[in-house]
């Protein structure tokens, strides 16, 4: 980390909201990640980022790199609006592949007021990834095919390679119908032949508008992510389709719902151990003003491992790297829950922790445990499981004392299969809560506690005929020398 940066960081070192071992810029704004790609054995992290404060504007490609996948090194920026150019309004969300041992990136540029001109463009490096030179014919796509009825949604590349070629997607939306993301091929990413609609959804089951297309072999199946407007303010969601591939139509068999809270616009590669991982950008969920106050907006998920489960549903965990960060533990085991008469306190205790749990969870009651709590109760995330109604919660309500913060539950309905145990992934780290249940349930939640000693951890439960099997709890270390 060069010393600008690492002064930048400083700054922030007191903000406890602040996550220590996700990923973010030393300040201003981020939001999707881009152009994920293993170069020389190290890990590239591309994202949005304006470099001008915590606003989405002025959208610039940021760059990491790593060799673990947890420890980041700050890069200068990769991309960066070229005045009267095609991308003079931004430089948004695209990929990265390697051509024949030149890495390039592929891109959307925007031009407009609001960025309603959209095109394709690529950039390559000569110099290890460090700097990077736009092809001097961009755009090199930028007809949106007709069958779309409308000129604007047309954006963020998802290239891969076939034995034919090069194939991409493009994200858009057919008017009146719903997202939909086209197909192209080329046999040297400058010059596409469209094809066809790979997928079409429908307005009122999967959204408007479809964004961040991710679509990759995973097992037998063919995978798609993608990220989707729902209505026209703009609620977001992620999907996820499993199904078949064939003369270039996907042919859904499951779809999901990727995450129930804020994690959007997630972005996929695949690396040298064969692994598809998988990073998502965590929205904040504060106020524009709380977020211009606090110097810093957006964080990066910690990098999952995607696998296909017996079902054929998408399963999900923690890249085990992570790991590597734990540091005092504690475990508890076998706990009634129906003689819990008041909170338990547990340890460690912090902003920064990693829990791993399982609850057989009975038939009455709820269970679960708070997080970033004080002692006396007045602020507090409880992650608690209503066995009555099968769902799995995040409640916010008395998660900060301050205004301006979202105080709504995030809620994923019947995690469980029958019979089967609860099993809790839970990530804490400042104010970002990642939730995954049974490894294929995620909830990403966010909770900004106004007191520095909202740091308690307890377990309980109320009428609750279940049982804790077990509990680990870490305490995680920062990934940023300056606060070790």
């Amino acid at each position: 980390m060069d010393s600008i940066s690492a002064l930048r960081r400083q700054r922030h070192f007191n903000d406890h909201q602040r996550p220590q071992y996700h990923f973010l810029p030393p300040a201003n704004w981020m939001n999707d990640p881009n152009g994920l790609i293993q170069w020389d054995g190290q890990y590239h992290l591309f994202y949005q980022y304006n470099p001008d404060g915590a606003y989405h504007a002025n959208m610039h490609w940021g760059h990491a790199v790593s060799s673990d996948l947890i420890h980041w090194t700050d890069l200068p920026i990769a991309l960066k609006p070229t005045p009267g150019g095609w991308d003079e309004g931004g430089c948004w969300s695209g990929c990265a592949v390697n051509n024949n041992g030149v890495p390039t990136l592929m891109y959307t540029g925007v031009r407009g007021k609001r960025g309603e001109n959209q095109a394709q463009g690529i950039a390559t490096s000569s110099d290890n990834l460090l700097t990077w030179q736009q092809y001097p014919g961009n755009p090199v796509i930028s007809q949106i095919p007709p069958e779309a009825r409308q000129r604007h949604d047309f954006r963020d590349p998802f290239v891969w390679r076939e034995d034919d070629g090069w194939y991409l997607l493009l994200a858009s939306r057919v008017e009146g119908i719903g997202g939909t993301v086209f197909l192209y091929r080329s046999p040297d990413l400058i010059h596409w032949e469209y094809l066809n609609p790979l997928l079409i959804g429908r307005m009122e089951q999967t959204g408007r508008t479809w964004e961040c297309p991710n679509f990759f072999r995973l097992g037998d199946k063919w995978v798609l992510i993608l990220s989707a407007h729902i209505d026209p303010e703009r609620t977001a969601k992620v999907f996820y389709f499993v199904g078949e591939y064939r003369e270039h139509r996907f042919y859904p068999e499951i779809e999901g719902i990727f995450d129930y809270g804020v994690l959007y616009a997630p972005l996929t590669m695949q690396d040298d151990r064969g692994r598809r991982l998988l990073w998502g950008w965590l929205r904040e969920d504060r106020t524009v003003e709380k977020q211009l106050a606090a110097g810093w907006s957006g964080v990066q998920s910690i990098p999952r491992v995607l696998t296909l489960l017996p079902d054929h549903r998408l399963g999900m965990a923690p890249a085990p790297e992570v790991e590597q960060l734990r540091g005092e533990h504690q475990r508890y085991t076998n706990i009634s829950l129906s003689t819990l008469t008041e909170e338990m306190r547990l340890e460690p205790d912090g902003h920064a922790l990693d829990i791993v749990a399982e609850f057989e969870p009975g038939q009455t009651g709820l269970f679960g445990l708070s997080v970033l709590a004080t002692r006396d109760g007045q602020e507090k995330t409880r992650i608690l499981y209503d066995a009555p109604t099968q769902r799995l919660i995040v409640e916010r309500m008395q998660s900060s004392l301050a205004d301006g913060v979202n105080p709504y539950a995030h809620a994923a309905p019947h995690p469980l299969l029958p019979g089967e145990r609860l099993q809790l992934r839970i990530l804490l780290d400042g104010s970002v809560i990642e939730i995954i249940a049974n490894q294929r349930t995620s909830i990403v939640s966010r909770a900004y506690p106004t007191r520095a000693d909202s740091t308690e951890l307890t377990l309980f439960a109320h009428h609750s005929d279940g049982h804790l099997a077990s509990l680990d709890v870490w305490k995680m270390a920062s990934i940023w020398p300056a606060q070790e």
